[in-house]
């Protein structure tokens, strides 16, 4: 049995693509200790100059201290995970707002990653990702947030990371069923490797 962190950032509900292929990997991974994060549901703060000082400076008010509180807790949860699950649908071009808030919470100095003389240094090794992306239309591996979602996970030293794309889904209701088709077929492989 692993530790299973789940993401969901899509703000389409039950309509969202990209939270069915959540859903969808929730539903194969059961028998696993699984924590989902819903980041619509129940939404982070936005990343302002308040919460800068209170994940990388010495928190001074009860608002500074709250969101420690909470970047501490969010951090915790993925230092416990051993795979995570992305919702990471597309919205023009990039990833949701709620999902980059994650990351500006988590991305914490001497926490998560460290600067060295060769430059920044993960400190979050021997876990693995698995990014679930739905797209309208249709992109090559080098769309921003594959770049992106590469990045700021070997950011903080995850870097086994694998990414299904459902792409085309703006095509009409033909297009997102044979989408989620492949999605899952390609979920599937990924699962039984891990």
């Amino acid at each position: 049995m692993s530790n299973v962190l789940v993401l969901k950032s899509s703000i389409l509900a039950d309509n969202s693509q990209s939270n069915k292929l959540v859903d969808y990997t929730i539903e194969k991974l059961q028998g696993n200790n699984i924590v989902i994060r819903d980041l619509v549901k129940d939404p982070l703060p936005h990343f302002d100059a308040t919460a800068a000082i209170a994940v990388r400076g010495e928190p001074q008010t009860e608002e500074e201290k709250q969101l420690l509180t909470l970047s501490n807790e969010l951090v915790s949860e993925l230092k416990n995970a051993d795979t995570l699950v992305i919702g990471a649908p597309m919205y023009n071009l990039n990833i949701p707002t709620q999902l980059k808030s994650y990351f500006d919470f988590i991305a914490r100095p001497r926490v998560t990653f460290q600067y060295t003389a060769n430059g920044p240094e993960g400190l979050l090794k021997g876990k693995k990702a698995i990014v679930l992306c739905a797209v309208g239309g249709l992109y090559d591996d080098e769309n921003l947030v594959t770049q992106y979602m590469k990045a700021i996970l070997g950011f903080v030293g995850i870097t086994d990371v694998q990414f299904v794309y459902a792409q085309g889904i703006g095509f009409g209701p033909e297009a997102v069923e044979k989408a989620l088709q492949s999605a899952k077929v390609k979920i599937n492989d990924i699962l039984t490797a891990l």
